[in-house]
């Protein structure tokens, strides 16, 4: 557990130790490159920097200024910290002199401290400004998208990332709302939202799918995460581990996907004269899919969507 900005936030790493241990950093890898794909506050990179040796290294990235300012407070030689998406991850190792790693994690979404803190704009229960920015340096926020975006665009954007039945009324509701006046915070829009939504799965807000949805294009979630996932596996050396920390659907499906596109084995025209030895073999071995235990759920609710997948490049035989 680590304390955030500001000092009352409390952040809880998810699948902690289940996470180091996928990547497996026995002694003869202790010394090698990792990369921590997404730093939050911090919990996988300090767990992780424990394992390694002294001429181990940890390279971690994060879009989020407030996790960049954590890491730089990591005095330690072994550790570096990279301001921006992982989808970079491939040309800013080059730039460092990085063209392999041992293992590679990445724990997609937004942090609790993110959804915490009102001024982020990411939760309907806390009014704020409707930011949603992971990265307050750059890009569009979401009030100035929701402003001046076409109606259909919108529909489409939370169909696609909220999977919202009612992105249409949604979209619709939106338009018209501007029309009156700006829909620059997070209350404006969760209640938008709840007229136009007509019924909910129990124990669900109204707001959840929007809000979730407009996150995810706002920051470029999924194209990102496909991006990272394929410069994660040329990064890879022989036998590098590659462990991912999913929390909806979404993502969840492109990684499975990922991962299992590279451990099928292309199939021959059987038709054709191939020597066994010549077959087309797997370029990746799933090792496992991890939930967290019932009593991380207890301590940490927003735990319970969390899915880790794990899989090895196939390297040579040891």
């Amino acid at each position: 557990m680590t304390v955030t900005h500001p000092g009352e936030l409390i952040h809880l790493t998810v699948l902690l130790d289940e996470a180091i241990e996928a990547l497996e950093i026995k002694a003869e890898r202790a010394n090698g490159i990792y990369v921590d794909g997404t730093f939050g506050r911090g919990g996988h990179s300090r767990k992780l920097l424990q394992q390694l040796g002294p001429q181990g290294r940890l390279i971690a990235f994060d879009k989020d200024p407030y996790a960049i300012a954590n890491a730089e407070q990591i005095q330690d030689p072994r550790f570096h910290i990279v301001h921006d998406s992982f989808a970079t991850m491939a040309e800013s190792l080059h730039a460092i002199g990085v063209t392999q790693v041992d293992g590679i994690l990445m724990d997609l979404g937004i942090s609790s401290p993110q959804v915490d803190d009102a001024d982020r704009g990411f939760s309907f229960r806390h009014d704020g400004p409707l930011d949603m920015r992971m990265d307050t340096t750059r890009g569009q926020s979401a009030a100035a998208w929701l402003a001046q975006e076409e109606e259909e665009k919108i529909r489409e954007v939370i169909d696609n990332y909220g999977e919202e039945r009612f992105a249409f009324q949604i979209a619709k509701a939106i338009v018209a709302r501007r029309a009156i006046e700006p829909i620059s915070s997070t209350r404006q829009l969760a209640e938008l939202v709840a007229n136009a939504v007509k019924t909910r799965e129990k124990g669900k807000d109204p707001a959840t799918r929007t809000f979730q949805a407009i996150r995810i294009f706002i920051n470029q979630e999924l194209a990102d995460l496909e991006t990272g996932l394929a410069a994660a596996y040329d990064l890879l050396a022989p036998n590098g581990r590659l462990a991912v920390i999913s929390f909806h659907s979404l993502e969840d499906r492109i990684v499975k996907q990922f991962m299992n596109a590279k451990a099928k084995i292309e199939q021959p025209d059987r038709r054709l004269p191939i020597r066994s030895v010549d077959l087309p073999q797997p370029k990746m071995r799933l090792l496992s899919r991890v939930k967290p235990s019932e009593a991380e759920v207890l301590a940490n609710p927003r735990a319970r969507s969390a899915i880790m997948r794990v899989a090895q490049k196939i390297g040579e035989v040891q």
